[in-house]
């Protein structure tokens, strides 16, 4: 059975950085797009980033451009969020998740359970 696991998060400063991880397991992903998504209270999930199957492209949301790194690590099935100058903004609950395909309005196939994320000034 697929399963994403994400940890890394928890409570922050603002200005401050945190990296969150995603271990899939299950099958392989090696062939699957991976990104972020989050969702704050009383909000709906967003999109924060995506990478492709090999690392080559990446995309990320324009509230979190030039802060926010998507990397992965086939080899450790592991995708990753790097987050630096962590803004009140940014808390929420984020999610992992993996697809064969991409593209607009994407909605992966495969969710983590998620892990919050609380920027405080």
């Amino acid at each position: 059975q697929a399963q994403l696991v994400e940890s890394g998060g928890g409570s922050v400063q603002a200005g401050g950085s945190l990296r969150l991880s995603c271990a899939a397991s299950g099958r392989t992903f090696d062939y699957y797009t991976m990104g972020w998504f989050r969702q704050a209270p009383g909000s709906e999930r967003e999109f924060v980033a995506a990478i492709s199957w090999n690392g080559g492209i990446t995309n990320a949301a324009d509230s979190v451009k030039g802060r926010f790194i998507i990397s992965r690590s086939n080899a450790k099935n592991t995708v990753y969020l790097q987050m630096n100058s962590l803004k009140p903004e940014d808390t929420a609950v984020y999610y992992c998740a993996a697809d064969q395909t991409y593209g607009r309005s994407w909605y992966p196939k495969y969710w983590g359970q998620g892990t919050q994320v609380i920027v405080s000034l």
